[in-house]
């Protein structure tokens, strides 16, 4: 996915990152331990992209994913994303996620299954740990079979997954496993 441009921000969870291009966000990295680190590997990930003041529609959903940062139960599924280099079974489980509303969670199996692929859970893991719009296709909204965290790729791992279940309610879905780790 090709970036024309990128912006940082602050939220609860530390500075993020978003890119984006005529077709609509193309990126958006969860924070890193500096601001100047995720700034660094917006660089990397969009070499051409240039660091710039967010135009009104990128501003917009800077705005509410900060809302959903700060606990609002946000509704992302209409914001445009840049897909068109990722696999078409990942583009298939962004979708499926894009379904999963704050607060809630489902399993990577019951993506698999939504998907007529029942046997391939991994491979929906896999897809996530590869989801280039973080929050936006919230993969922090899926879990092991157990109701465990499972894996997660950002910067902080489970932890970030946690804190931002957490932010978004989840917690009171479930007192039990959704909050220990493998």
């Amino acid at each position: 996915m090709s970036a024309q441009a990128f912006a940082l921000f602050d939220s609860p969870i530390g500075s993020c990152g978003i890119a984006w291009n005529a077709k609509g966000i193309a990126g958006f990295h969860l924070p890193l331990a500096t601001t100047d680190a995720t700034r660094r590997r917006l660089h990397q990930r969009w070499a051409g992209a240039v660091e710039s003041t967010p135009p009104p529609g990128v501003q917009r959903v800077i705005d509410r994913v900060l809302a959903l940062l700060n606990g609002a139960a946000i509704d992302l599924t209409d914001i445009p994303v840049d897909l068109d280099d990722a696999p078409e079974f990942h583009r298939r489980v962004y979708e499926v996620a894009r379904t999963i509303p704050p607060g809630r969670t489902m399993t990577y199996g019951e993506i698999a299954k939504r998907l007529g692929t029942p046997h391939e859970s991994r491979e929906v893991g896999q897809a996530l740990g590869r989801n280039p719009v973080a929050i936006i296709v919230p993969c922090h909204r899926v879990l092991g079979a157990d109701g465990k965290m499972g894996g997660f790729s950002a910067s902080g791992g489970v932890a970030t997954k946690r804190r931002i279940l957490e932010i978004e309610g989840a917690a009171a879905l479930s007192a039990g496993p959704l909050f220990e780790q493998r």
